[in-house]
C-alpha cells in the first residue's frame, strides 16, 4: 500500500489555486522534497502544460516511484534524486521550482543551499513557489505554529518554523524577488518569488 500524507490531501487545493496564476506562462517544474509524490501526481494532472519533475533525497521513498508509476501521466517524469547541499543540481532546465513543508524540516544551512540551488537552476524570468509555516517579525502567527516550531525542535535542533524576512533575503541574494504572499489554510502561506 502507498504510504499517504493526510496534510498533502488537504493543502493540494489552495496550493493548486496558487499555482495556476503563479506558473501561467511556465513550462517545467522542478519539485524539491516530493516525499510521497501526492502533490507531485495531483498538480501534474491539473497543469497538463507544465512538466513535472519530482525529487527527493536518496534513497528515494519506494512511494514516490510507485505512485509516479501508476500515474502514468505523460508530463510527469520518474523521480530524481536530489540532495539540496549538493551543488550544482542536475541540469534540468526549469523555468519554475516548486517545494512544501521542506525549509522548516532542513537544517538552517541546507536552507541556504537550496536557495543557491534554486538560484543556480532557475532560468530568467522563473518562479519559486514554497508552502509552509512561517514566523514573520520573529513571531510566529497562530498558537500551533509555537506547538509545531517545539515539536520540530524536540525532534530535531536544525529544524525549526523560518523566519521570513531571513528567508527572503536569501532569495534576494538568488536576484529573486516576492511577487506574492499567500495566507493558507492550517497557518500555513505559500510565497512566490520571481527572478526578473
Amino acid at each position: 500500500m502507498l504510504a499517504l500524507s493526510e496534510a498533502c490531501d488537504r493543502n493540494k487545493d489552495p496550493i493548486l489555486g496558487v499555482l495556476r496564476a503563479a506558473f501561467a506562462t511556465c513550462r517545467s517544474v522542478l519539485e524539491i522534497g516530493s516525499g510521497t509524490g501526492q502533490h507531485a501526481v495531483y498538480f501534474a494532472a491539473h497543469l497538463p502544460q507544465l512538466t513535472w519533475q519530482p525529487t527527493d533525497v536518496a534513497p528515494l521513498p519506494a512511494s514516490l516511484g510507485e505512485r509516479i508509476r501508476l500515474a502514468a501521466l505523460t508530463n510527469l517524469r520518474a523521480p530524481l534524486a536530489l540532495d539540496v547541499r549538493h551543488i550544482p543540481w542536475p541540469p534540468i532546465g526549469a523555468d519554475a521550482v516548486f517545494s512544501a513543508n521542506t525549509l522548516h524540516i532542513m537544517s538552517w544551512e541546507a536552507v541556504g543551499y537550496f536557495f543557491r540551488g534554486v538560484g543556480a537552476a532557475m532560468t530568467r524570468g522563473g518562479v519559486l513557489c514554497v508552502y509552509g509555516p512561517f514566523r514573520y517579525g520573529g513571531q510566529h502567527t497562530s498558537p500551533s505554529n509555537i506547538e509545531f516550531d517545539a515539536w520540530l525542535r524536540t525532534r530535531d535542533p536544525d529544524s525549526a518554523v523560518r523566519d521570513f524576512e531571513a528567508v527572503d533575503s536569501l532569495a534576494q541574494a538568488q536576484q529573486l524577488y516576492l511577487t506574492a504572499d499567500h495566507a493558507m489554510p492550517a497557518n500555513n502561506r505559500t510565497l512566490v518569488w520571481q527572478r526578473r
